[in-house]
């Protein structure tokens, strides 16, 4: 089973910028597809954006969409997730997680995650 690890998160001003990175574990890393989500206190999780094993295909949520960007480095078993002209709204825990098939923006459409990082953005 795949072991992901997320890093990057931490306490930022609205209009700042983050990278966040997932580190996968395994030698096939390269043939997943690829999500993160999100989760804020009282809240669902709720899909973010979603990247295809060759970086050949992404999706984002609307409330991100031109806001973020997802990549993935197959060489270092590593997604990332460039966060620009952050909001508090975009204040949430950062998971990254493994697609196993249906709903790429379903939390159900995912078989592995990994612990997740804190994203705090102050106004």
């Amino acid at each position: 089973q795949v072991q992901l690890v997320e890093s990057g998160g931490g306490l930022v001003q609205t209009g700042d910028s983050l990278r966040l990175s997932c580190a996968a574990s395994g030698r096939t890393f390269s043939v997943y597809n690829m999500g993160w989500f999100r989760q804020a206190p009282g809240k669902e999780r709720e899909f973010v954006s979603f990247i295809t094993w060759n970086g050949g295909g992404t999706n984002y949520a609307d409330s991100v969409k031109g806001r973020f960007t997802i990549s993935r480095g197959n060489a270092k078993n590593t997604v990332y997730l460039q966060m620009n002209s952050l909001k508090p709204e975009d204040t949430a825990v950062y998971y990254c997680a493994k697609y196993s098939g249906g709903s790429y923006y379903s939390t159900e459409g995912y078989d592995a995650w990994g612990q997740g990082t804190q994203v705090t953005v102050s106004s």
